[in-house]
């Protein structure tokens, strides 16, 4: 992984939240607020809580639980913790996921959407994960399935890659859409100390009201644009351009819809 490919950092996060949150997030934000309500946990750690769709959607679902949400960037956090409804119920912290500042056993869940793909080692940070759990408690997590089950984070990488031919820009395959492998996933965690790991390849369709807005989430939304930026500074709008093209040549230039598909998985300490 690169080393920016966490960076979520300037603008990326109120974009992150107002565009690309709505387009692909709170769907498998609800899914997985429902999976750890079934649980009945009472003190849950979220990490790589980013901007927060989970921990609204978990908060909602259980107002009984006690919620701790993490998350590597502080200004991700801040968007977070800005944007929640009811902040007081949670208490937010800045924390590496691959050295939480946690007690042993200090909770009976740990949840993370969306957040393994980006872990330097996963192992490790599962290992952590697994330490501060209670024995018998749950890890619920969720990856995306590789990039061609994911349109327009499919597309939208091709049409880069043509106008950067020479040094296409891999953000969106290399990390988000990265880390697909069941067998890997289920081998890494039982190295970390879990057992009776389920896998779920969950569908979903992402809307846009444009392929215009779809192109500027992506673009603009998402550590894609420091990749983008890098290679040609001051190009951004030319490469939002060219996504924006390629997804109305795929979906039209109305309203568009393109399949996402995540991978839901349980794992017990």
């Amino acid at each position: 992984m690169a080393t920016n490919d966490a960076a979520f950092a300037g603008s990326i996060p109120e974009l992150y939240d107002r565009l690309m949150v709505p387009l692909i997030f709170d769907s498998y934000a609800r899914d997985m607020a429902l999976r750890v309500a079934a649980v009945r946990p009472r003190r849950i750690l979220e990490t790589a809580t980013g901007t927060g769709a989970v921990t609204r959607a978990m908060t909602a679902a259980m107002p009984d639980a006690a919620f701790v949400a993490t998350d590597l960037n502080q200004a991700m956090l801040d968007r977070a913790q800005a944007q929640h409804p009811d902040a007081q119920r949670v208490r937010w912290q800045q924390a590496d996921a691959l050295a939480l500042p946690f007690e042993d056993a200090s909770f009976d869940t740990v949840v993370c959407q969306f957040g393994a793909m980006f872990f330097p080692d996963r192992v490790k940070g599962y290992g952590e994960a697994r330490r501060v759990l209670k024995d018998g408690g749950a890890f619920l997590f969720s990856v995306w399935d590789r990039i061609e089950d994911n349109e327009f984070a499919d597309v939208v990488t091709e049409a880069l890659a043509r106008m950067f031919p020479d040094d296409p820009p891999r953000f969106l395959a290399r990390t988000p859409h990265g880390y697909h492998d069941g067998e890997r996933i289920r081998s890494e965690l039982q190295a970390a100390g879990f057992r009776d790991i389920s896998i779920d390849a969950v569908d979903a369709v992402s809307d846009a009201a444009s392929p215009r807005d779809a192109a500027v989430a992506y673009c603009h939304g998402t550590p894609l644009r420091n990749e983008i930026e890098a290679r040609a500074p001051g190009e951004l709008v030319r490469a939002t351009d060219a996504a924006t093209q390629a997804l109305a040549e795929r979906f039209g230039t109305g309203s568009v819809s393109g399949r996402i598909r995540a991978l839901m998985i349980r794992a017990s300490a």
